[in-house]
């Protein structure tokens, strides 16, 4: 079997007990990693969304207090990060539901 054919393989792989389950199983240290990394990404983009919107040094808002490209690409950044940050937190909050089944 080829790599390509082994990375689209679709077939069960075997569990400790010799049956087979549908999906991919994740461990319990990896669960956790997953759930503390999404964690720790919420927290730290909101605090650097929080310190962008009181930015006082002129580069997230001009004179005007107008936003400036450097508020935009930093908040896409943050928003990107918060998706992430929330979809990497669910993988691994559901690997451990299924590692307590």
């Amino acid at each position: 079997m080829s790599i390509l054919e082994a990375m689209h393989d679709t077939s069960p792989a075997p569990s400790e007990s010799g049956t087979r389950r549908n999906g991919l199983v994740l461990s319990r240290p990896v669960s956790w990693f997953l759930l503390a990394f999404g964690v720790w990404s919420w927290f730290v983009w909101i605090t650097f969304v929080k310190n962008l919107w009181k930015d006082g040094s002129g580069l997230a808002f001009d004179d005007a207090g107008d936003p400036t490209g450097y508020f935009w690409v930093h908040l896409l950044l943050a928003i990107t990060s918060f998706l992430l940050g929330t979809a990497i937190g669910l993988l691994g909050l559901r690997g451990l539901r299924a590692a307590r089944r």
